[in-house]
């Protein structure tokens, strides 16, 4: 998050977002909800960042005064086309948030006020290269939507208030480099929604901290990289934490991802734009990455990772035409059509640049089971492009309680060898859920840079090895558990037993006497 940001903003933030939450829900679900809540949240962040912009080179051009919320529409037209090409879309006067949300109490076409506005947005990117980066990004705010109320006057009076909160939300001044705020809203939502709706919401994201430690994974000993790439995006929060952990300018070329959900998509690329990247530095595709991957001209990337779908279904052999595929004939096999994990792990290395390095999180069932995955499995040993496995705490993802793991792919290894880490144990309880702390990510990152062993945690282990063990690639299986029972002296504890059972003799011959006393008194 923005060092700008501090901990009481934040706190008095999520406080907010939260409020809105519950108030504003009401008979929508919340996962649907949260696409009004995202959506309003990133019309009033283009509307700040475009109102910024103009005002700062109005300013700068000695118009001391200038403010672009005041002018009329028919005044703004002159900065069209200049700031359409800069920024990649345009919004008038009248149709930003500020502006609509001040005249909102008393508009009764509120609904139709703010479908035109989204309209004229997305609009004003037709013909521009921003063009496919705007176009749908507010299909799922659906301001007519049965969802927001039954008549129309309902559903106004819920625009209303939804207004009113966002506009409510303590982002401070964009002017005042407080913009990561927007992002945190973004991200805070997101894992509030994903927390609250189990699995339907947490396919769409990835904890934070398991997204930062994969984003350090890759880029260890660099300062900057090309490109980063995620074939399975979801909301985008994996390609952002580069954002974080280099700084968006030392991703020189940009951020690039595929999705499949249309709303994800949708929310990909918001998400882009609520953490300040600009359209010409993304490039988010919609579709299906396995059998029709969008960015064959754009790899190979130096750094990608990922959280695809655990064990969908896929075409696999059933399609004639994958068998052929660059990506996938390497390996001689294709990924069962009942599990395309390692179909997604055969394209992100394909896609890899020689001196790039992946991080992929994967269900544990891939490393060990037979068939077509052990024969894949084979393949990217043999040809030492698996550099490390880490296993994951249990329950750390949303929507599944399961225990996932990281295979690290690199194409420009310096031995042969796969490094095992257990990292099973390297969580705290957080809520309802286990979270990965710096100091657990700090752990992992140390011994995936040092590459030595570590007793019960990390193991070295040599391909030749794996493949005695029917490449078998479980950390389990070479990473021995510390033995924490107790070391018992059995010496000891015979000649403690003896002791006690010389005593209960003992104490059995004291009872019969007293026993044969007190019948020899009775009688």
């Amino acid at each position: 998050m923005a060092s700008t940001a501090t901990d009481t903003q934040r706190a008095e933030l999520h406080k907010t977002i939260w409020r809105i939450a519950n108030d504003l829900r009401g008979s929508v679900d919340g996962w649907d909800f949260k696409s009004y809540v995202l959506g309003m949240l990133f019309y009033r962040f283009i509307s700040a960042n475009l109102t910024a912009y103009v005002n700062a080179g109005e300013r700068k051009a000695g118009n001391a005064d200038f403010d672009y919320t005041s002018l009329s529409d028919a005044e703004a037209e002159f900065g069209r086309r200049e700031t359409v090409s800069e920024k990649g879309f345009y919004i008038l006067p009248s149709e930003l948030f500020v502006n609509v949300h001040q005249r909102a109490p008393q508009d009764e076409n509120l609904n139709e006020t703010l479908q035109r506005a989204f309209r004229n947005i997305e609009g004003s990117a037709v013909g521009a290269d921003s063009e496919d980066d705007l176009k749908g990004l507010f299909d799922d705010l659906d301001v007519n939507s049965a969802k927001l109320g039954q008549t129309v006057l309902k559903r106004n009076e819920k625009l209303v208030k939804l207004l009113a909160a966002i506009a409510d939300l303590p982002l401070g001044n964009f002017d005042d480099n407080t913009i990561d705020l927007f992002g945190d809203a973004y991200e805070y939502l997101m894992q509030m929604y994903a927390s609250s709706a189990g699995k339907s919401g947490g396919e769409y994201y990835t904890p934070q901290e398991v997204s930062e430690l994969l984003a350090r994974i890759t880029v260890v000993g660099k300062t900057e990289v090309n490109k980063v790439y995620d074939p399975a995006c979801g909301s985008g929060s994996l390609l952002l934490k580069f954002a974080k952990v280099l700084g968006k300018e030392n991703v020189r070329r940009g951020f690039y991802g595929q999705e499949i959900n249309l709303t994800t998509y949708n929310l990909a690329r918001i998400n882009m734009f609520l953490h300040d990247v600009n359209y010409e530095k993304f490039d988010i595709a919609h579709g299906d990455t396995l059998l029709d991957p969008a960015h064959m001209e754009d790899e190979p990337f130096e750094a990608i990772v990922s959280n695809p779908p655990y064990s969908i279904r896929w075409d696999g052999d059933a399609n004639p035409l994958l068998i052929n595929d660059p990506r996938f004939s390497p390996a001689g096999v294709l990924a069962p059509k009942s599990k395309a994990d390692l179909a997604f792990t055969m394209h992100i290395l394909s896609w890899l640049a020689v001196d790039g390095t992946a991080a992929i999180v994967e269900f544990p069932g891939v490393l060990y089971r037979g068939g077509a995955e052990q024969k894949i499995r084979k393949y990217l040993v043999d040809n030492n492009y698996v550099d490390a496995v880490i296993q994951l705490p249990p329950d750390l993802f949303f929507g599944t309680t399961i225990a996932t793991c990281i295979i690290v792919l690199k194409k420009s290894k310096q031995d042969n060898a796969v490094l095992f880490i257990d990292a099973s144990a390297e969580s705290d309880r957080s809520g309802n859920k286990n979270k990965l702390t710096v100091a657990h990510q700090h752990k992992i990152l140390d011994a995936f840079t040092h590459r030595v062993g570590i007793d019960h945690f990390a193991r070295l282990v040599k391909n030749s090895e794996l493949a005695d063990n029917g490449y078998n690639i479980a950390v389990s299986s070479y990473v021995e558990q510390e033995d924490t029972r107790e070391v018992v002296d059995i010496t000891g504890l015979n000649a403690e037993i003896a002791r006690i059972v010389a005593r209960q003799s003992e104490l059995r011959t004291s009872i019969d006497v007293i026993v044969a006393d007190l019948e020899g008194g009775e009688s």
